[in-house]
């Protein structure tokens, strides 16, 4: 008799324990054990422990090459799933392997887990670990298929009328603000007529996705330079700072005809303005210029700073509410949630559990189908907040994304790029753009690094069949083959495979921090974002006083819903990981462990020049400090 020790390790969270037996099966090259009960008394699988077995088998199994494990639950006990860490088995004279799991066992269905070494398709040399890893990718591909304090907020939900004043929506905020993070938030409701905070929020809003260069002024934005030249120098015009670089644009061109919603059974409107802005010698960025509809007209006049109060106010807030739904179904669902999850999907169907991208993408995905699930379930579905609280309704949610889809490009996926093209990459001021860029040098760096140690040349790239399935499978499923979107078909180089991988860690990380948890500070005081506006974009000028700006803005009800929504979204998850960090290590080997503590050493180096950047701000901008960057979708 040959004997084999076993150690099955039990995860820390407090509800990973079970009742359960477990039931092993070892597996080696040179045969499969029986499959072992291990009901040995007081060997309860606690949270956080640690149980030794010692297992007889008749004879040697050779190197042992998977694990098989189930449970079986005890009469008497409920039977609760046992989330396991790893299995660690040391053969007779041999050093101890290490089998990693992190998956919920059961007793409906087997795992089989893989030694902790990471290896591609080509590298696999036993025919037992090939067909084991088309057995996994076939099991997964017909699993999945493509496809805050509220209490204060609570209690509104008959008030369908307008808010009385300004002061009335003021005793909501105070009520709601976030204890120690109203800082950002109260600095809002105290500057969010101002033109240069209205600019401000283009660069390091919520929103930071819209704006772009404007060096021809667009055939449709019936602006002249006599119109706008009070609000530049004198010395200069319109088409010279069009030269220089100083003129910008926010243009919501793809809201032009999405169908707008009911609201407590009356219509609300949506718009498709054009806003035009100029930075000044200060760095600010002020608006000098907003038409709210695409196609000029007598009915469409072009809102000036030299405006009244009101009127001026009033398009900007139709531009916000504009900027709220782009920043929600497009920034912020489409670019994060559905995309991070056609990125999970693709990999649970086409990189076994033992490919070094599965070990490398996994963390950065695995809540993602989950979360979104929920919202499918709830906020986007009949009854839900964008049913009953939102400009755009559910209708208008799949007209705005097929659009989005429509015109979705790599090159906007891929940070620099994006920035670059849009001409914000160099602004001082631009904060997202200076931390954004700081954390995609640092994923890329780390992803390069591991990549190179898998994948020593192009050619490894192009012979490794499960990476060339997933690519296709994205190409085809998440960006619906569309060629004008510039993703790729295939991986040729290295350098392509790095550039992708890079997008999709930066996208569920740093992107959805970036665009989740900074909404509830901009859109708590709630007229400098509304989601619904109850009258239709104004066709005049000078007839209107700040008191009826009430009656474009949502109802009580509406509004306390929507903050409700917000609130619950960006509060981290409970089982908060930040970037570069993991639960439990995906790598065993010595290279990509020492990549991840490099990793792990530059973000700190990053948070801390970040907050010695933030404390000489008015507004410290803190979306992308690495350690509030939650290392998935989770939320």
């Amino acid at each position: 008799m040959v004997q084999y020790t076993v150690t099955l390790v039990t995860s820390h969270p407090p509800q990973s324990g079970t009742f359960s037996t477990p039931l092993i099966t070892l597996i080696g090259t040179g045969g499969t054990s029986k499959e072992f009960k291990l009901d040995i008394p007081l060997q309860n699988l606690r949270p956080g422990s640690s149980a030794v077995f010692h297992l007889s088998v008749s004879s040697p199994l050779g190197r042992l090459v998977l694990v098989r494990l189930h449970t079986e639950s005890r009469l008497g006990f409920p039977e609760l799933a046992w989330h396991c860490r790893e299995v660690q088995v040391e053969p007779p004279g041999g050093p101890a392997q290490h089998f990693p799991c992190r998956k919920w066992i059961s007793s409906v269905g087997s795992v089989e887990l893989w030694e902790g070494a990471a290896r591609t398709v080509c590298g696999e040399t036993l025919e037992l670990l090939k067909q084991h890893r088309n057995l996994e990718l076939q099991s997964k591909q017909e699993t999945y298929s493509p496809a805050f304090n509220a209490h204060y907020l609570r209690g509104f939900a008959q008030r369908c009328e307008s808010w009385k004043s300004f002061e009335e929506i003021e005793t909501l905020f105070i009520f709601n603000c976030p204890p120690g993070g109203a800082a950002t938030a109260e600095y809002v409701r105290s500057h969010w007529q101002l033109d240069s905070f209205f600019g401000y929020q283009f660069l390091n809003g919520c929103n930071p996705y819209v704006i772009r260069q404007c060096k021809t002024p667009p055939p449709n934005l019936a602006v002249t330079p006599e119109m706008v030249q009070p609000f530049l120098p004198a010395c200069t015009s319109l088409p010279q700072e069009m030269e220089r670089g100083t003129i910008f644009l926010a243009d919501y061109e793809i809201l032009e005809g999405v169908p707008a919603n009911c609201v407590n059974g009356r219509p609300q409107h949506l718009a498709a303005p054009l806003c035009l802005l100029y930075r000044n010698q200060q760095g600010e960025l002020l608006p000098i210029a907003i038409q709210l509809k695409q196609t000029p007209g007598p009915d469409n006049p072009v809102f000036l700073p030299s405006d009244s109060e009101a009127d001026w106010l009033l398009a900007k807030i139709w531009v916000r509410n504009s900027d709220f739904h782009c920043h929600q179904l497009v920034s912020h669902y489409l670019k994060t949630h559905m995309l991070g999850e056609a990125y999970c999907v693709a990999t649970l169907r086409h990189l076994p559990g033992a490919h070094p991208l599965h070990k490398l993408l996994m963390p950065h995905l695995q809540t993602t189908l989950q979360i979104n699930i929920q919202a499918r379930t709830s906020m986007l579905a009949k009854g839900g907040v964008f049913d009953k609280s939102i400009s755009c309704g559910l209708d208008g949610v799949t007209v705005l994304i097929h659009r989005a889809m429509q015109r979705l490009r790599y090159s906007a996926l891929c940070l620099p790029e994006d920035l670059r093209e849009r001409g914000v990459d160099s602004l001082d001021n631009n904060y997202f753009a200076r931390d954004g860029l700081r954390v995609w040098g640092a994923i890329h760096r780390f992803v390069e690094g591991l990549l190179q140690f898998f994948y020593p040349s192009d050619s490894a790239v192009q012979q490794d069949s499960e990476l060339q399935s997933w690519i296709t499978d994205l190409f085809h499923h998440a960006f619906l083959g569309l060629q004008q979107t510039g993703v790729p078909q295939s991986f040729q180089k290295r350098a392509e495979l790095v550039q992708f991988v890079t997008m999709v860690i930066f996208s569920c990380s740093a992107q959805h921090a970036a665009v989740n948890f900074s909404q509830l500070d901009f859109d708590l005081w709630m007229p400098n974002c509304p989601a619904s506006l109850r009258q239709p974009p104004p066709s005049s000028k000078g007839s209107r006083t700040l008191p009826d700006l009430l009656h474009h803005l949502p109802e009580v009800n509406s509004t306390c819903s929507v903050l409700l929504t917000l609130a619950m979204l960006s509060q981290p998850s409970s089982d908060y990981i930040p970037l570069g960090f993991y639960r439990d290590p995906p790598f065993i080997e010595e290279t990509p462990r020492n990549l991840i503590s490099e990793f792990q050493a530059e973000l700190r180096n990053l948070g801390l020049e970040i907050d010695e950047r933030n404390a000489g701000l008015e507004l410290p901008y803190r979306y992308l400090r690495p350690d509030l960057i939650e290392n998935s979708v989770s939320i």
